[in-house]
């Protein structure tokens, strides 16, 4: 706990508002993937019970838990168009945040290699200032300014990761209103 009070202390504003900057991108990242997972995995489940309900002739219409229903109830006659608009609408408000999961992915890296630039800039100029430079010297101070690279990494990794598999999750809900809809179309026909 020593070593991490000092290098905070020792630390650049710039790097330390680096290091904030990342932990803020780590905490949304959470975040975002957590709200919209929960948001992916009850959709699915109630679409597929939507969904075996009309494969199993249980029901000639999606259950009125579907997100499809209130598209359903409002026309006379299911049609393609507002079958469509049904699941557009449905995935456009269940992949909210996937956008921000890949600025972070794609932005910490970049930020973190930042503060460890501005750390190593540090480093070389303090030690510009002293009479001899030794790697007993030089090595902890970068060692410590590739912090800022290793948070960013860590970030990436995350939000990379977590938009992955809400991709994954929004491409199964997807395919469950399609399938829906395809079997309410088909029973029109």
């Amino acid at each position: 706990m020593g070593s991490l009070l000092d290098y905070f202390i020792h630390s650049s504003a710039i790097t330390i508002f680096v290091l904030l900057v990342l932990s803020l991108y780590f905490i949304a990242t959470f975040w975002i993937f957590l709200d919209r997972f929960y948001i992916l995995k009850s959709r699915i489940s109630s679409e597929a019970r939507s969904l075996k309900g009309l494969y199993s002739g249980q029901s000639k219409t999606v259950n009125s838990n579907s997100l499809l229903f209130t598209y359903l109830s409002r026309v006379v006659k299911p049609n393609k168009a507002i079958l469509e608009a049904a699941t557009s609408d449905a995935i456009r408000v269940s992949t909210k945040g996937l956008t921000w999961l890949s600025i972070f992915a794609s932005t910490a890296p970049f930020i973190g290699l930042f503060g460890t630039v501005v750390g190593i800039l540090e480093t070389f100029s303090k030690l510009g200032s002293q009479s001899s430079a030794s790697l007993n010297v030089v090595a902890p101070a970068i060692s410590e300014a590739l912090i800022a690279t290793a948070a960013g990494i860590l970030v990436a990794v995350f939000a990379y990761s977590f938009h992955l598999i809400l991709k994954r999750k929004a491409y199964e809900l997807s395919s469950l209103l399609t399938s829906q809809s395809e079997v309410i179309l088909s029973q029109e026909a």
